[in-house]
């Protein structure tokens, strides 16, 4: 199964990865544009200390697209004892290569050639950016208090100016295909889409965009979701979607999303995840619908 599909994938985080393995194995024409609002763990240390961007979920989006080496084993290593315990080795490597560029664009590059990426990351915005959200009478400031928030409806990113790379505009104008998701609602997927610039792409692009949905409600952000609230909060942000697809065995329930809607087989073994080969056959089907063995609902 090959392919000269042009896709994009948004979001960030393990759920961003998985896409990214199920793409690369259709198509080498793959590109990631990935949230760095991330302010907790290793990415928040490096954030405040060093002053950019979260890489984590760059970190992981590099691997998922990388072949098996022992490069590309140590970027996923955490040291567990000393003055860098709670850091990743590829963190540290990718705000090494970053400084070294002068560039974040140009460092995350860097690292893509030295584990032979296929398909490219980028980062959804070129500066640190902060999610903020109110609930009732309390506003949540960072990634880790959003996260952390029961009933959260409406998220923004500030600074509200924050600039977008050029090449990540570019994919999105240019894609066949744009993935959203899987992965944390507000503090992923939709932290990834409202930067400013690349919201304005993805309204623009004539691309087939699809929503992977979770395989169940994540505790607390998005708690008591159905597929009919996720697809309605990515609406709310103005996210455009024509195809949402979903796995119920889990535990997630439909409702009446305001999207079509395709059933496939996506959960891995344990249940938790999306299994890579399963998705790339559902994301391959959804562009070729005329093949297409899922149920629509």
């Amino acid at each position: 199964m090959t392919s000269r599909q042009r896709v994009v994938a948004l979001g960030g985080g393990h759920g961003t990865a998985v896409t990214l393995r199920a793409l690369s194995s259709f198509t080498d024409d793959v590109v990631a544009v990935v949230s760095v609002a991330d302010d907790g763990g290793s990415s928040g240390r490096l954030r405040e200390l060093l002053g950019v961007p979260a890489l984590g979920d760059l970190r992981k989006c590099l691997v998922a697209l990388a072949p098996e080496s022992a490069l590309s084993q140590a970027m996923e290593v955490r040291y567990q004892e000393g003055e860098l315990a709670g850091h990743v080795l590829g963190n540290l490597l990718l705000a090494g290569l970053v400084d070294a560029a002068g560039d974040l664009v140009d460092g995350i590059d860097e690292a893509h050639r030295l584990l032979a990426c296929r398909g490219r990351v980028l980062p959804a915005t070129t500066t640190a950016v902060t999610l903020q959200t109110r609930v009732g009478e309390r506003v949540a400031i960072g990634q880790v208090a959003v996260g952390s928030e029961v009933g959260v409806r409406d998220l923004a990113l500030t600074p509200t100016t924050a600039p977008s790379p050029v090449a990540a505009v570019a994919a999105l104008a240019d894609a066949d295909q744009i993935v959203i998701g899987p992965g944390s609602l507000y503090t992923s997927v939709i932290a990834a889409a409202i930067a400013p610039e690349i919201l304005t792409a993805l309204q623009e692009s004539p691309a087939q965009k699809i929503y992977v949905c979770n395989l169940r409600p994540q505790d607390p952000e998005s708690a008591g979701y159905s597929v009919q609230d996720h697809v309605e909060a990515l609406l709310r942000h103005d996210i455009p979607i024509d195809l949402v697809l979903c796995d119920l065995s889990q535990g997630m329930v439909l409702g009446v999303p305001p999207r079509r809607v395709v059933e496939w087989e996506l959960a891995g073994r344990n249940g938790k995840v999306h299994d890579p080969e399963k998705l790339a056959d559902a994301l391959w089907r959804a562009f070729e619908p005329e093949s297409s063995g899922g149920s629509d609902s």
